[in-house]
Parts: C-alpha cells; sequence; structure tokens
C-alpha cells in the first residue's frame, strides 16, 4: 500500500477504545443523497491509498489520540442527528467499528464515508456507506475491493469521481458490469474532480448516454470555496 506516514506503527499503538482523530467539525453535508442537511463530522486520521485529487492530504499526516467515549460526547454536545464518520480512510483503525455501532445505539443517524479498497463486512448494518470506487485517474484503482458491491445494500451508496473522459468511459463500463445495480434502489453517484472537469461537461456525458445515476457536486466547495478544512 502506498501511504506509510500515519501507518501503521501509530495504529499499533493505540488502545481498544482509542483512535486517532483528525477534527471534529459541524458542517453541510456536502456530498451524497443526504447533501444540504446539518452534519456534524468525525474526520479520523490516516490513509493507506494516495489519489491524485484527494482534497483531504492534510489528514493523512495529523492526527490526534482520543476515546470512543470522548467521539461520542463531542456528538452528543453538537446535537446535530445526523453524524458522519470519514477520513483518511476511516476504517482502518480496529475501535472505529465500536464507535460506528454506538453511535447507532444513540439514536444518531450515521453515515460512512469509505473508500472501496476496504472490507464492509464489520460495518454495523445500521450505518449507511458511502463508498468511493476508485477511477483509473486516482491511480489507485488496483486497490478496489473486487465485488464491493456485494457488501452495499438498502441505505447504501456508490460515489465514483471521474476526472476526465477517460474515467467516465470507465464508469460507464463498470455500470455495464454491474447492471443488476440500476435495478435497485442503491444510489450510484458520478462527481467529477473539482476545478478539473466541469459539472456541466459531466452532466452531458450522463445525457448523452442516458446513464441511470445522478449527479454529484461537492456544495461545501461552493458555500466555502476557500476553506480547506471543518467544511
Amino acid at each position: 500500500m502506498p501511504g506509510t506516514e500515519i501507518l501503521p506503527a501509530a495504529f499499533r499503538e493505540l488502545g481498544s477504545r482509542e483512535l486517532l482523530i483528525n477534527e471534529f467539525f459541524l458542517s453541510i453535508q456536502g456530498e451524497s443523497s443526504h447533501a444540504g442537511r446539518p452534519c456534524f463530522f468525525i474526520r479520523l486520521a490516516g490513509c493507506h491509498l494516495r489519489c491524485s485529487y484527494c482534497d483531504t492530504e492534510y489528514a493523512f499526516h495529523e492526527g490526534f489520540k482520543t476515546t470512543v467515549e470522548d467521539c461520542l460526547a463531542r456528538a452528543e454536545e453538537a446535537s446535530c442527528p445526523l453524524v458522519e464518520v470519514t477520513g483518511g480512510e476511516p476504517l482502518l483503525q480496529k475501535s472505529v467499528f465500536a464507535l460506528l455501532a454506538e453511535l447507532c445505539d444513540r439514536g444518531f443517524e450515521v453515515l460512512l464515508e469509505t473508500s472501496g479498497s476496504v472490507n464492509l463486512r464489520r460495518v454495523d448494518p445500521r450505518v449507511r456507506k458511502i463508498v468511493d470506487v476508485k477511477t483509473p485517474s486516482s491511480a489507485m484503482e488496483k486497490y478496489n475491493v473486487k465485488k464491493l458491491e456485494e457488501q452495499v445494500g438498502p441505505g447504501d451508496e456508490l460515489k465514483i469521481v471521474v476526472a476526465d473522459r477517460d474515467d467516465y468511459e470507465w464508469a460507464r463500463q463498470w455500470l455495464e458490469e454491474n447492471s443488476r445495480l440500476a435495478g435497485t434502489e442503491l444510489p450510484i453517484f458520478f462527481s467529477p474532480v473539482h476545478g478539473k472537469l466541469s459539472a456541466d461537461e459531466l452532466a452531458s456525458w450522463i445525457l448523452a448516454d442516458g446513464l441511470p445515476v445522478r449527479l454529484n457536486l461537492q456544495l461545501h466547495k461552493y458555500l466555502w470555496p476557500d476553506k480547506l478544512r471543518g467544511v
């Protein structure tokens, strides 16, 4: 795996209820079918991938140790019913599974933002998983878990980030190979790389081919274009 700055030594030093956190913040959910909703974010530190278009590289290198209990307390204090656990890649840390389950136990609606490179089977079924399937331009395509689409179900979503026409053609082929998903209620989003591929161009390709997908924009980048963190 390509990324080593925080991994793996710092994770091995964590206790059974400890996590490395990059940041907590309250914001507007910028992506997925939940876009526009107030959301409390718990961003975990560390990632094993190095996507070419990553916009949270600071999470690779910066983190502080805390506990599942502290994360739960901060979520309660935020008084926001929607909570997203994100990264980095949050599923690299063993205690995240307890955090996700206990957020659900406390009545939160819980989202998990994760790459398509980590097995999802240990995630509490009450959690709504937003899974990023990696395209060729990310340079991380080879890390996509095979048949990952079999690990998602009702309430989950798939996102494919598109940087150029080659990515789009790859994503279109991926849809054809997974055509059974088109007949389900599983939302599939195509998201343009902000600042690299215009949303209207991606929209025109989707319309021309009549693809059964949704266009996904990063709303927070339009609301706070000059703010890189805490959004």
